[in-house]
């Protein structure tokens, strides 16, 4: 046996060290250092050193157990039937290595069938029934003991106390991931940021904290679901004979199951699986890290067996990592649309969340001292699905020696006015309005967007040369341009000035709901401006309106209120409104709608899964039209729930509140009949 030089058992001595002392601030802390990506790396280095040199192999390396210890806290608890993790595969290659040795090991020419199953980004957790009640609620720990959150457990609506069952055994563990929805991690990291309270980096994080509270009270606050995925302990109960079947059963007995849960009879099904999760992934209603591949028959499963922490038939397909770690290079800062001044972080470039990043919104000065942030630092950047990059954590304890503060500008870097902060605001502004190079060219492009004016071919490019070149000063100069200035211009030719002097012309006709979203009024979007429009009938009566008439408008409280009424108090902003019917721009007035009358008034409605004919904004367009509220959440009431593929927790909540729900089909059919299509 070839013996491994020192400088390799320092480096498997330092390994070893390093992945305890991150499993002991993720497990019994809640407060870890760095990202999943980066402790997948130290162990997967880790395996490869002791594969190569068994020597190297301790009792107490991370590669033979789970976790780590469980709290002191909470009771101990030990499982009946061990709770082992699962091996990883990172590329197509990986999975298809796991399929031949399955393949191999059974003896087999034939397909294996394999039970697909979103990986939730949560907290393992195993539930213990005795007659049918629910006696136990336990972490995984390092999967022999871990700790007792019965009473937590208890507090979660997605866990029945007693199971849905005429007959129950004597014993029944059902094992599942408790998680935190996308919604309710939000709204948890709202409420404490107005507290100026810690927030959690994820939702995985932020389940794990809310579980592990010594008040119980604490847990039941907080928006936490489970669902469940094998069974462990059973007596006195004959199981069925395939994975996907007691799956079926575990439903009928009052749990949730992940309804996206897919059987795939080949490799091929189960690599098409995955492709398709990863690409409704980001509006899935809760995180998921990757895919769980099981194969099916309990027969088969039993022949396979196990291996020293994991069974060898499972595994888990990763998707690319949500979190990463990289360097704070420097700080730069933005002008928006209404005047605010954003911090951006400058990265070292790092891959994360499918795509290379190397920028990050640090949001306000406010998030930059809750974070404790100074350029130089290392932090952990997370991207989930198509959300902005964000800086979630600084690993304070890579700070080098040299890290600088960050300082903000007194003066708007673009105009040089200067830069207000208004009294419980903690967003920072430029108060030069439109003779700020930075805003006008934000207000240009919001007045052209598909939304606005939906001005094809007039992007944000275009607005920036326009702008840069001094051919447009205000929303309504775009209307004077001619098609020879515009052909004159970088990446334009002849035939494409042409079709946006087309494209001009035919956005003059506009709603005036359109029309005074395109005005770019702060906190005025979609829905606030139709319910202006319908209240007040026409521009003129709307311009007029005091703050507190403004405030009989649905929807319209006193900060948007004063906003509108700001708005035209400014003879900058009637002058343009001057100029853009002067260049006839034109709208006809709505007579004031009675919402009463509308055949989906007072009903709220949600919007879940894809919609593949129509977009779900346009749908969402649409249904308000018809004067329905559409909401992100399903509840009781809720009168109805579109659901179309990829549907998740909400469909299976309206299942649960007894909801209509309909298909995509039933809605264009709805649409039709009120002639919106």
């Amino acid at each position: 046996m070839t013996k491994p030089d020192p400088a390799l058992q320092e480096e498997a001595a330092a390994l070893r060290q390093q992945l305890h002392d991150h499993n002991y601030r993720y497990y019994a802390l809640d407060d870890p250092s760095i990202p999943d990506a980066e402790y997948d790396r130290l162990l997967r280095r880790l395996q490869q050193l002791e594969l190569q040199y068994p020597s190297l192999k301790t009792p107490d390396s991370p590669t033979q157990r789970v976790g780590a210890p469980p709290l002191s806290a909470f009771e101990s608890v030990t499982h009946e039937v061990p709770m082992l993790s699962l091996d990883n595969a990172f590329s197509d290659k990986e999975l298809e290595d796991f399929n031949r040795r399955v393949m191999e090991r059974l003896k087999r020419d034939e397909p294996v069938s394999y039970v697909c199953e979103p990986k939730l980004d949560g907290v393992a957790v195993s539930l213990l029934y005795r007659d049918g009640v629910l006696v136990r609620g336990a972490t995984r720990g390092d999967g022999t003991t871990g700790e007792n959150i019965t009473e937590n457990v208890r507090t979660i609506k997605s866990i029945p106390l007693r199971l849905q069952m005429q007959h129950p055994p004597s014993s029944l563990e059902v094992r599942g991931e408790i998680y935190m929805p996308k919604a309710g991690f939000e709204k948890l990291n709202n409420e404490a940021r107005a507290a100026g309270q810690k927030l959690f980096v994820n939702p995985r994080n932020a389940a794990a904290g809310s579980l592990r509270q010594l008040d119980s009270s604490i847990t039941a606050s907080r928006q936490l679901e489970m669902a469940v995925y094998s069974l462990g302990l059973t007596e006195g109960l004959d199981l069925p004979p395939t994975h996907m079947e007691t799956l079926g059963c575990l439903r009928e007995w009052g749990f949730l199951v992940n309804p996206n849960i897919e059987l795939h009879h080949d490799l091929q099904g189960c690599l098409a699986y995955y492709e398709k999760m990863a690409e409704i992934r980001p509006q899935l209603p809760c995180d998921i890290d990757g895919i769980v591949y099981k194969v099916n028959d309990f027969s088969l499963q039993r022949r396979l067996g196990f291996v020293a922490r994991a069974p060898r038939w499972a595994i888990a397909r990763k998707f690319p990592a949500q979190e990463e770690m990289t360097r704070l290079l420097d700080v730069e800062f933005q002008v928006g649309r209404t005047g605010a001044v954003t911090p951006v972080a400058r990265l070292e470039p790092v891959f994360v969340g499918g795509v290379t990043v190397s920028n990050a919104t640090l949001h306000n000065q406010d998030e930059v001292a809750r974070l404790g942030l100074k350029i130089g630092d290392s932090v952990i950047i997370r991207r989930a699905g198509d959300v902005i990059p964000q800086v979630v954590k600084v690993v304070e304890e890579r700070r080098p020696a040299d890290a600088r503060d960050i300082t903000f500008p007194d003066h708007c870097p673009v105009c040089g006015s200067p830069v207000e902060r208004v009294a419980n605001e903690a967003v920072a502004r430029c108060s030069g309005g439109l003779i700020c190079a930075a805003q006008r060219k934000q207000a240009i492009k919001h007045f052209a967007s598909r939304k606005g004016m939906d001005i094809d071919g007039l992007g944000d490019k275009l607005v920036e040369q326009l702008v840069d070149q001094g051919l447009v000063h205000s929303v309504a100069d775009i209307y004077r341009l001619s098609r020879e200035q515009l052909a004159a211009l970088d990446r334009m030719a002849d035939k494409s000035a042409a079709n946006l002097i087309d494209a001009l012309e035919a956005s003059k006709q506009i709603t005036l709901p359109r029309f005074i979203y395109a005005l770019g009024i702060r906190e005025v979007g979609e829905a606030t401006a139709r319910s202006l429009a319908q209240h007040f009938g026409s521009l003129d009566e709307l311009q007029s309106a005091s703050p507190e008439t403004l405030q009989e408008v649905p929807d319209v409280g006193p900060v948007v209120a004063h906003f509108v009424w700001e708005f035209f108090q400014q003879a900058e902003n009637l002058d343009v409104i001057g100029s853009l019917k002067d260049v006839g721009v034109h709208w006809p007035d709505p007579s004031p709608a009675d919402t009463s009358e509308q055949p989906l008034a007072g009903q709220t409605w949600v919007l879940t899964g894809t919609l593949e004919t129509m977009g779900r904004a346009e749908a969402k367009e649409k249904l308000q039209q018809l004067g329905a509220k559409v909401s992100g959440s399903v509840s009781a009431r809720s009168a109805c729930v579109v659901a179309g593929p990829g549907a998740g927790s909400k469909l299976a909540k309206a299942r649960e509140l007894d909801i209509p729900v309909v298909d995509e089909a039933a809605l264009l059919e709805l649409f039709r009949n009120h002639q919106l299509i």
